[in-house]
């Protein structure tokens, strides 16, 4: 197999944002013993970075490093997304607050024009998870704590290691849609309490159908 080039980055990160990607697309399943002969044959390097790379998916929580035996993908228990999801609605619901009480009139027509994306994207089901995503985000950018969005950042990528699944109920997308409009019309209002509650509701009916 012909070695894949890498960027001049840090090696391992490279590796490891090339290792995240095959991880949340499944291409490594959850589970799954990761073969690390065979990706640094793959990706032309030693198994060096490859392993500081791991590292640092395993700091991520992606990644389970078990004694003897390497590396695997992590498995999410449905206590660890019990658990995720539960500080997930805390923070991102602080977040909200925030925004509902110090948006900017550009910030809120900005959001609403995300929300519209969103509304277009229902019958495509990764091309909703990438905007709602990005809602999320940009929520947190809004509300402008970065301790807040290392928190989240970090949650969310265990939370993906599970998300296909979370949309896979049926009427679950629709369902997603109507509490994001909810979200929303808070927001316009400017009722802090009310979009906080309502993003509450979002986490715990996400969690539902996730487990």
């Amino acid at each position: 197999m012909a070695a894949v080039s890498l960027t001049p980055r840090a090696l391992y990160e490279e590796v490891a944002e090339r290792l995240r990607q095959r991880i949340f697309s499944r291409e490594l399943a959850p589970g799954s013993w990761i073969d690390e002969l065979k990706l640094a044959e793959e990706y032309g390097i030693s198994r060096t970075p490859l392993r500081e790379a791991l590292k640092v998916l395993a700091t991520e929580g992606l990644v389970t490093m078990k004694v003897r035996r390497g590396a695997y993908v992590t498995e999410v228990s449905e206590r660890d997304l019990t658990d995720v999801y539960h500080l997930l609605a805390l923070l991102e619901s602080d977040a909200v607050g925030v925004v509902a009480t110090q948006a900017s009139e550009a910030q809120l027509k900005e959001l609403q024009s995300l929300h519209h994306e969103l509304e277009q994207a229902v019958g495509n089901r990764e091309r909703f998870f990438e905007i709602n995503e990005t809602i999320h985000m940009r929520l947190l950018e809004i509300a402008n704590n970065r301790w807040r969005d290392q928190m989240v950042a970090d949650l969310r990528k265990v939370m993906k290691l599970n998300r296909h699944n979370s949309l896979l109920k049926s009427g679950r997308i629709r369902e997603s849609l109507a509490e994001h409009q909810a979200i929303m019309a808070a927001l316009v209002r400017r009722d802090a309490p009310e979009a906080m509650q309502k993003m509450q509701a979002h986490f715990k009916n996400g969690l539902e159908a996730a487990i």
